[in-house]
């Protein structure tokens, strides 16, 4: 049985966790020297919650899906027409900063492996196509695909010109409302 720490080892291995985000984010090749600088901790310390960078990356797979889960819930994807509830969760996904760079430099995976939307997003997406929000003629998959894609694009833009994450959203959930409209 693993017990989860609480306290202040709680809070080290969240200062770990965070500081890996922001490191592994921006270069996928860092070492977990960079990772212990970043979080404020020596290599010991950091060493002691995750004996191996395998470790730590399991413990960002972790982290990443429960961000996701947590991005779902928000987005209240069973409330409204779909395409709204579609431009929620493009908003608490985008919000994820630097997981999403995590994803998209596949050093983290989505549990189910991206492939295949879950059963919540199939059900926004249905109703879309019910209410007249979202084109019947795109699949669920279809517009997952398109999800990622924008999200990606977005933040490689936000890097790449260092525009506003709110101009760079504003760009994101307009193309995506624009892409799905019947």
């Amino acid at each position: 049985m693993t017990t989860v720490p609480t306290g202040s080892r709680a809070r080290t291995r969240q200062a770990i966790l965070d500081a890996a985000v922001e490191v592994l984010a921006r270069n996928p090749s860092a070492s977990l020297g960079d990772v212990a600088v970043a979080a404020d901790v020596g290599r010991t310390t950091l060493h002691r919650y995750f004996p191996e960078r395998s470790d730590l990356i399991m413990a960002l797979h972790a982290f990443a899906n429960e961000r996701l889960a947590l991005a779902n819930a928000r987005a209240r994807l069973a409330e409204g027409p779909g395409a709204t509830a579609l431009q929620r969760l493009c908003r608490e996904y985008f919000d994820l900063g630097d997981v999403l760079s995590l994803l998209f430099h596949e050093q983290v995976s989505l549990d189910d492996q991206g492939s295949v939307c879950d059963e919540d997003f199939e059900a926004m997406v249905r109703r879309g196509h019910t209410d007249g929000s979202i084109d019947p003629e795109l699949p669920a998959l279809w517009i997952q695909s398109l999800l990622w894609s924008q999200l990606y694009a977005g933040w490689s833009y936000l890097a790449e010109h260092g525009v506003s994450r709110h101009e760079v959203l504003r760009l994101v959930t307009r193309c995506i409302g624009g892409a799905v409209r019947p």
